[in-house]
């Protein structure tokens, strides 16, 4: 017996699956023609030619086609450069514009590609197969190519090249020179000699006067403040602006000017960037050092000065800014005046003496003494009597011919 349906509704089923069917064939063709429009597929087929006109057509037909990709699983790195930078490894196109050219060859003896990848040292989008995207800079990615290109919008003084040099300090972090990073030598150079540690923790080592540095370099660059900063509004920017006046753009900052010119502003930028959160396997630099340690007379150093004379000081911390040469206590950062002459110091420029200077302190002084060593009435007492100590040996070892080296910044 036929059965029947009293549904008012007529039966949609081949209409719906037509136009299902319809849908999918149109993105199956819309696909197909964004696949073939790739610029990739560009550059393979004029590779081919190049190596067929200088090597010979037999040469040529080994040259790969497809997508090409490096998988380096230690570094979580998928790269797909050599896609189009297909003459890498290839001999004899040194001279080539790219992407045809050959990759130098004695940074791959330290760093076979197969093993670090591309995007590891030179930055960019190491999963992307046109230009634009894998070059970058892209709307919500963080890594563009860290080249020429880069390090001339960002008016790189010297080498336009140096950026790729904070990738090199994710393996090379605790070395303190590294061959062919010479920007970052630099920088660690003047971060010691400026005694940056005096207020800032870096590599789990420091002062707390400032904020934590060891992964600055992994803040957003949206977290940024950049109103009081003119031109470019990145990261990078900012690090060099701040460094040549912090106060510029921290209003309150008790930050000084260390009078960086351009040139180290940026290079001490690049290094502060360096820091990030990039576990690096120790296989993959054998050697290297995996920690940042003092060296025995750095530690020899600050311990004798922690049990000396001047120890008072240390214990406080106004060793941070200030040295005081007649106790034997040298200040890493030597940003203020030495302490040995204080109190001859105050009365000469400011007209007052250091009890009431210290009961009533001025300019960066009364920031210093408000936030970071904050000292109670008793303690005030014993500051002044700390320093009349130690200008009596100041004048003891002048009287003597000894007088020591002071600092009057």
């Amino acid at each position: 017996m036929e059965q029947r349906t009293n549904s008012p509704y007529p039966r949609l089923d081949k209409p719906v699956l037509a136009i299902v069917g319809l849908v999918l064939v149109v993105g199956a063709v819309l696909f197909t023609i964004n696949d073939r429009e790739h610029e990739w597929r560009y550059y393979q087929y004029q590779f081919r030619r190049v190596v067929a006109e200088k090597l010979g057509a037999e040469k040529a037909r080994t040259v790969p086609s497809g997508l090409q990709q490096i998988w380096v699983p230690s570094l979580g790195h998928a790269d797909r450069c050599v896609t189009c930078h297909q003459a890498v490894a290839w001999k004899g196109f040194e001279a080539a514009e790219e992407p045809f050219r050959t990759h130098p060859a004695e940074p791959l003896k330290g760093h076979p590609i197969e093993k670090f990848g591309c995007s590891s040292c030179h930055g960019g989008q190491g999963w992307a197969v046109d230009v634009g995207p894998a070059h970058g800079p892209v709307e919500h990615w963080e890594e563009p190519l860290l080249g020429t290109q880069l390090g001339t919008e960002y008016s790189l003084v010297d080498n336009k090249a140096a950026l790729m040099q904070m990738n090199c300090n994710t393996c090379h972090r605790y070395d303190r020179e590294t061959k062919g990073a010479e920007m970052i030598n630099l920088a660690k150079q003047i971060v010691n000699a400026r005694g940056c540690r005096a207020c800032h923790v870096i590599n789990s080592r420091g002062g707390t006067i400032g904020p934590d540095l060891t992964f600055v370099g992994d803040k957003a660059p949206e977290q940024y403040e950049y109103g009081r900063l003119s031109g470019q509004r990145t990261a990078f920017a900012w690090h060099v602006a701040h460094l040549k006046d912090p106060r510029a753009l921290v209003t309150d900052t008790v930050m000084p000017n260390f009078n960086l010119t351009t040139k180290e502003a940026q290079a001490v930028a690049m290094l502060i960037l360096s820091w990030r959160k990039s576990p690096v396997p120790a296989a993959m630099v054998p050697g290297t050092p995996r920690t940042d340690p003092q060296t025995a007379g750095e530690r020899a150093a600050e311990e004798a000065m922690k049990i000396g004379p001047g120890a008072w000081f240390v214990k406080t911390g106004c060793f941070v800014c200030h040295s005081i040469a007649a106790l034997g206590v040298k200040s890493p950062a030597q940003i203020g005046p030495d302490l040995s002459t204080a109190v001859d110091d105050v009365q000469s420029r400011f007209g007052r003496t250091v009890d009431d200077f210290l009961a009533s302190p001025t300019g960066t002084m009364s920031v210093v003494l408000s936030r970071q060593i904050i000292l109670t009435p008793a303690e005030k007492t014993i500051a002044v009597q700390k320093l009349r100590e130690a200008f009596a040996e100041y004048q003891r070892q002048k009287a003597a011919g000894k007088t020591p080296a002071v600092s009057s910044h």
